[in-house]
């Protein structure tokens, strides 16, 4: 999972990459943000309001109408007005001073935690992400690394044809610095552990544009 950081103290930051253990990249200012938006697909965003009230409200407002990307405000100020504000723009969690990271942590995990179910179930087919561990007939499958992270981001969109660049952006801290054969490799070893030893079919390519979750409990066809 990937969270954007806008304005945000770097300790804090990193504290909650290492917390949650998500990726976060973190980006100067709201100007700043928009290279990290136009390239990389978001989980949360959490952005520290800088006082600069117009282009925040309009920025929260761009990202609820336009990303649907849940967002979380840190003020340093305890405004009632600004709040409510911001809430009726579209933030999700309006959080004042003073900032404690086991809290904010918690606040961002209770909201992915609503984003995202924490384990897919399919059939017979199970994979919980908390746990790092994936089983299937409750047979346990060693899929661990990013191999673990693919088969869970393409689960989690299973209806939609990922290509090899969103699975880069959503999974790897520096995807400009990785090269698609990655991927390539990444789903050779999730099929070599699933379709060649279980006899099932999990991700589908498809030519030219990516690949597809495509699990099909056949008990239950």
């Amino acid at each position: 999972m990937r969270i954007l950081s806008i304005g945000v103290e770097e300790e804090l930051s990193r504290s909650i990459a290492a917390n949650l253990r998500v990726i976060v990249d973190e980006s100067y200012d709201i100007d700043d943000s928009s290279n990290f938006l136009r390239f990389r697909n978001y989980d949360l965003i959490l952005l520290d309001y800088d006082l600069e009230y117009n282009k925040t409200k309009k920025f929260i407002t761009k990202i609820s109408k336009e990303l649907k990307v849940p967002l979380i405000i840190l003020s340093i100020i305890d405004d009632k007005d600004t709040e409510i504000s911001f809430l009726k723009a579209g933030a999700d969690d309006f959080i004042k001073e003073p900032f404690e990271t086991d809290v904010i942590s918690a606040r961002v995990e209770a909201k992915l935690r609503r984003t995202i179910d924490n384990r897919i179930k399919i059939g017979k087919l199970t994979i919980d992400i908390s746990e790092e561990k994936t089983s299937y007939r409750d047979k346990e499958i060693e899929i661990k690394g990013k191999p673990f992270d693919i088969l869970v981001y393409l689960a989690e969109h299973k209806n939609q044809v990922i290509s090899k660049d969103r699975l880069l952006n959503a999974i790897w801290e520096e995807p400009e610095f990785i090269t698609p054969n990655v991927v390539e490799t990444s789903i050779n070893a999730i099929r070599q552990k699933l379709d060649k030893n279980l006899g099932i079919k999990c991700i589908e390519t498809i030519r030219r544009r990516g690949y597809k979750f495509c699990y099909v409990d056949k008990d239950a066809s």
